[in-house]
């Protein structure tokens, strides 16, 4: 199997696109061109700020759909190095109590 990278770019916009490929450098040859994806293509130029390697490409794409999910916050705080505040930085879900009815 090929070896994969999961990468966050930074759009003109300062939104952020997270992605995976099997080749970096073609990856982002092609977003810089308007034809990696529709949102880097309607919001060029982009930056590379972040990638990690992996031994598989299916191992990358599985990151990429988890860094996804993530926080703005939460993906600067991987990309600075911060690993330690990532668990902090989980999206929390809060869930409403129905209130008893009363009689």
């Amino acid at each position: 199997m090929a070896k994969g990278y999961m990468y966050i770019l930074e759009c003109n916009d300062n939104s952020y696109y997270t992605g995976s490929t099997k080749n970096l450098e073609r990856r982002l040859r092609q977003h810089m061109k308007g034809i990696g994806a529709n949102h880097t293509a309607k919001r060029l130029p982009v930056t590379l700020l972040y990638y990690e390697e992996y031994d598989r490409i299916d191992h990358a794409f599985y990151r990429e759909k988890q860094v996804q999910g993530w926080s703005r916050k939460k993906k600067e705080a991987l990309m600075n190095g911060n690993v330690e505040l990532l668990p902090g930085l989980a999206k929390k879900i809060f869930k409403r109590e129905k209130k008893g009815k009363e009689l």
